[in-house]
């Protein structure tokens, strides 16, 4: 494996002990080998949870009795709403989803084949699609995951000189544990950001971004210190 690919494994960019998903990832390398699988994961990891923590509602939604869901929320199967999740106002979960421990889904936010680690927040009005957020990841306002190319082809991950065929139409952005993301950003299909890098406002990301970076356009990648 090239350096520029083992900079996108797993083990690099989360902490799996900070998502219930835990055991989707243990047979895989690269987080987004996991989105094909992700609807039927949680029906199976859905059947297995207890009923004094967790309430199951129709279409296979599984929400835990200490997360708070607001009235207006849209909640489709599958689904799991992990233990002290906050589903605001009109958020919009579409299915395939897993949000998890802490993790906040705000007003007008929408989710599809996604896994949301521990304490992600994507509070104000985010487009998330078939991506992976790590722990405590945050999309400002008004940023969003493109999940699709333009010319409907299939999505490769750049990374430096290397790139890898996922064999995927449809592929969002896999975030770091504690990436930062500025408000009214545009992560473009196999876009994949190590842990700990900040994304500047208004920014249009694209291929892979290393780990403890701050990101202020295409041209200007800097190391924190």
């Amino acid at each position: 494996m090239s350096e520029g690919l083992k900079s996108v494994t797993i083990k690099e960019l989360y902490t799996l002990d900070e998502t219930i998903a835990k055991e989707i990832f243990e047979s895989v390398t690269y987080p987004w080998e996991v989105l094909p699988g992700i609807s039927e994961f949680i029906i199976k990891l859905g059947n297995t949870l207890p009923e004094e923590k967790y309430e199951k509602r129709e279409g296979n939604v599984w929400i835990a009795k200490t997360a708070k869901v607001y009235p207006s929320a849209y909640i489709g199967g599958p689904a799991i709403i992990d233990e002290d999740a906050e589903i605001r106002h009109c958020a919009f979960i579409r299915g395939n989803a897993i949000v998890g421990k802490g993790a906040v889904v705000g007003n007008s936010t929408e989710l599809k084949n996604v896994i949301l680690f521990n304490k992600v927040q994507v509070p104000h009005y985010n487009y998330v699609g078939d991506s992976i957020l790590g722990y405590k990841a945050h999309m400002g306002a008004g940023s969003i995951t493109s999940n699709v190319k333009s010319d409907k082809t299939l999505v490769v991950v750049k990374a430096g000189t290397q790139q890898y065929e996922t064999g995927l139409k449809k592929f969002g952005a896999m975030l770091g544990d504690n990436v930062e993301v500025g408000c009214n950003s545009v992560l473009n299909p196999g876009t994949v950001i190590g842990k700990n890098t900040n994304i500047y406002p208004v920014s249009r990301v694209r291929g892979v971004i290393a780990t403890n970076s701050i990101y202020k356009n295409q041209d200007e990648i800097v190391l924190k210190n």
